[in-house]
């Protein structure tokens, strides 16, 4: 992560891309992290620097534990080291017996590098050792806490890293309607400037959702990823056969995994199941991308009308489909 971050700093200064200060301040966040970051690792793995390896030595076995059939190319990529320094380390592991080498099936000039069994018991020992420091780590904080942090960690490595596209729809558990009204009024006033009557509107839904609840003609699905609600969706009765789909929702962080497309796919599965004959839905025109997944859906535009809503004027639509 550190390396990653200094590499996008660095290719942004290369650039001259102009910062306004509202990414110069955020830019500073992520530094005065990275180096808090740096420093907490540093102290971890401080055991490992009075013994036999380095902190980059042991980086390169924990690769080669982990991989099958790299060449010191593949470590020198991986862990942005130099070339002549990789081959000086994995020529010292080679005298130590803890790797052997085997001739490349696809490059006859290179060799493929694996660990020996000194070599794994060698990698088993230092891991050992490091998830012994971190548990050390953890057990300083409270059980909410840690939780806290290793959901942090692994919100950074979804935002930072390659996108895992897996995901879990499912029934909603106590707390959850309480994350989709304050997800919801959270994203549309930050992306639409609404105020808090949206808010209110919303809690409205979510109240009556709760207490009117019937499961044979109702449902909500949440969507979830790391633990995190990501979505989430609503189908109520509008009348004996019109079915309402609501606040349909796909957090920014996992828009462009196909969520929205899954819970109206859903919605629409159970709306048939359920009897319905037509579906009806209410958005505004704003809405730009919702609007196009209507339609996509077999939504069409029935009713629209000037309205001030939410602080703002908008354009009220209703959509609905035959089922």
């Amino acid at each position: 992560m550190v390396a990653f971050v200094n590499h996008i700093i660095a290719k942004s200064n290369y650039m001259g891309i102009f910062m306004s200060a509202a990414i110069t301040e955020r830019a500073e966040t992520v530094r005065r992290f990275n180096r808090f970051y740096t420093h907490q690792i540093g102290a971890l793995q401080e055991h490992l620097l009075k013994a036999e390896f380095s902190l980059t030595e042991a980086r390169i076995l924990y690769e080669l534990g982990a991989s099958v059939g790299l060449k010191s190319s593949d470590l020198c990529q991986m862990l942005s080291l130099d070339a002549g320094y990789v081959s000086r380390v994995i020529g010292g592991f080679e005298k130590k017996g803890l790797i052997g080498r085997t001739r490349s099936a696809s490059d006859g000039r290179a060799s493929q590098i694996r660990l020996t069994d000194p070599g794994r018991t060698v990698l088993a020992s230092l891991e050992q050792a490091a998830r012994e420091e971190v548990v050390l780590m953890l057990q300083g904080l409270p059980e909410p806490q840690q939780e806290q942090l290793t959901q942090a960690m692994k919100r950074i490595q979804t935002l930072l890293g390659d996108r895992d596209p897996s995901y879990l729809l499912r029934d909603p558990v106590a707390g959850d309607m309480g994350i989709v009204v304050q997800q919801q009024a959270q994203l549309y006033s930050r992306e639409y400037g609404w105020n808090s009557e949206f808010e209110a509107l919303v809690a409205e839904i979510v109240a009556k959702y709760l207490r009117e609840f019937d499961p044979s003609c109702e449902r909500c699905w949440i969507a979830e990823k790391d633990g995190k609600v990501i979505g989430s969706v609503f189908v109520v009765r509008h009348d004996e056969t019109t079915a309402k789909l609501r606040m349909l929702y796909v957090d920014a962080s996992a828009r462009g995994m196909g969520i929205g497309n899954r819970l109206l796919e859903e919605s629409l599965r159970f709306t048939r199941h359920a009897g319905y004959r037509s579906m009806i839905l209410w958005t505004t025109s704003v809405l730009c991308d919702a609007r196009k997944l209507y339609q996509k859906a077999g939504f069409q535009l029935v009713e629209e009308e000037q309205v001030h809503s939410f602080g703002k004027d908008l354009v009220s639509q209703t959509w609905a489909r035959d089922l």
